[in-house]
């Protein structure tokens, strides 16, 4: 029973290191979940969940080293205490990460990424003219393969401030407000690699 066991787990580490051969190219459809918030100086804010799907295509350097890019639709945005409806913010996000294999099928992986905000509603009513239309975040994550299935979890650090301050400040009608905001995104997907 032992040596099956030690059977199994040669073929998984097998199946895992060949699905990061130096050289190969490969696209990775994936979809998954999201967990996301804002933060910065509103109170009272409360995470919601929504869907991320897309495609990267990689690039392995060699085989503790690569280079992914990805188009992904992100359902972002939070909730609000006490009120029922989430503020739905979605996004086309770009990232470019670099991925760097720190044992068989594990990767470590951080890059920029920017996004284009496409719709952004509260029930029925559209708030998208007080948000910037353009988002900058960093993601730092590790994924796992098995074969050429990869689970990935990564975390979107939002750098930019996501209100318009002139927007915000006529919606709430007041001149001098600043309402910072930065998304906090918490991402896990499965994906499959194609190599070409």
């Amino acid at each position: 029973m032992k040596k099956l066991f030690m059977i199994a787990a040669m073929m998984v580490a097998t199946l895992s290191v060949s699905a990061q051969q130096a050289g190969q190219m490969f696209i990775k459809p994936m979809v998954g979940g999201t967990l996301t918030t804002v933060v910065g100086d509103a109170d009272g804010i409360k995470s919601k969940i929504g869907l991320v799907g897309g495609a990267e295509l990689g690039y392995n350097i060699n085989s503790t080293f690569g280079i992914t890019a990805g188009v992904l639709y992100t359902m972002q945005g939070y909730k609000v205490k006490g009120i029922d409806d989430a503020w739905n913010m979605d996004y086309i996000n770009i990232p470019v990460l670099a991925n760097v294999y720190v044992a068989p099928g594990l990767a470590l992986k951080a890059g920029p990424q920017i996004g284009f905000l496409t719709r952004a509603k509260v029930d029925d009513a559209d708030f998208k003219d007080a948000c910037k239309s353009v988002d900058f975040s960093i993601p730092i994550g590790a994924s796992y393969e098995i074969s050429d299935f990869v689970i990935d979890f990564r975390y979107n650090i939002g750098v930019t401030n996501i209100h318009k301050k002139s927007k915000v400040a006529e919606i709430l009608d007041e001149e001098d407000i600043d309402a910072k905001a930065r998304h906090s995104v918490i991402m896990l997907t499965v994906g499959y690699k194609i190599p070409f």
